[in-house]
């Protein structure tokens, strides 16, 4: 079974709170400084979720990601987890680029690589939390797509998957070639080896700008975005604390109960 695997990197969620910034007037996310982003953790559910495929029923697995020249540090990461390929898509045409616009760059990169049976993604990436991109690649392929999946299984010329609802799963065989976003639940990604790390080290990651894919530069980037974001900032998070008097514990709490009542909490 041959799968595709989209990533990105993004900031480290574990990087200290003080340490984020945002640009208010490029509207984005900066990288905190001296912290390197690294892999989105669905992403690597998503990768852990190829690796045993490809253990079940042999194949290969192409990792993709777009993004900055640095974004190579995941797919290293991916390589080095055991990924056989890893390719890079950059290029200054796809700056500033939204869900859409990433969408469409995805899927023609993956029209490009040619054959495959799955395509598996993170359930949504840690910096938005938006959860579109992969539902709009598969719009754009024409492809099946489930998401949310906490189990994936080969049968055959199709998938077996477990999606999340609410308040269990549901179990959905879907025809390959077709599209799955993996969640948490599903697995624990292994460490990277050393052999591993040793391996990806001496790869090298091809770069597909935008005359390689041959996208349309109308649909790229900023040009291709069809959401526009008008204000980004941090919030700021004010209380006030009333104290509440009383000779006693006792007259304390009653007081407490009166104003309570009064706010219309009890």
């Amino acid at each position: 079974m041959d799968i595709i695997v989209t990533l990105k990197q993004v900031p480290d969620p574990e990087a200290p709170k003080e340490s984020f910034k945002i640009d208010d007037v490029a509207m984005k996310i900066l990288n905190p400084a001296n912290v390197d982003p690294v892999m989105n953790g669905f992403d690597a559910n998503a990768i852990e979720a190829a690796l045993q495929l490809r253990e079940a029923v042999g194949g290969k697995i192409v990792a993709i990601s777009m993004g900055e020249e640095g974004a190579t540090r995941a797919l290293k990461q991916a390589l080095a987890m055991g990924v056989d390929e890893g390719i890079l898509l950059h290029d200054t045409a796809f700056a500033n680029a939204d869900a859409t616009s990433t969408a469409y760059v995805l899927a023609e990169a993956i029209k490009k690589i040619g054959a495959y049976h799955l395509i598996l993604s993170g359930r949504q990436a840690s910096d938005w939390d938006q959860a579109q991109v992969p539902s709009g690649i598969a719009e754009l392929l024409g492809l099946p797509s489930v998401t949310a999946v906490q189990k994936v299984e080969a049968q055959g010329t199709a998938v077996r998957v477990q999606r999340l609802l609410e308040d269990g799963y549901e179990v959905l065989d879907v025809q390959t070639p077709c599209l799955v976003t993996v969640s948490n639940e599903a697995n624990k990604p292994r460490y990277p080896t050393l052999k591993g790390i040793m391996t990806a080290g001496k790869k090298k990651i091809p770069v597909w700008n935008a005359a390689e894919l041959g996208v349309d530069a109308a649909h790229v980037g900023n040009a291709g975005a069809l959401t526009k974001i008008t204000q980004l900032y941090i919030p700021r998070f004010e209380g006030t604390c009333e104290m509440i008097a009383g000779e006693t514990p006792e007259e304390m709490g009653a007081n407490l109960a009166l104003r309570l009542r009064e706010l219309k909490i009890i």
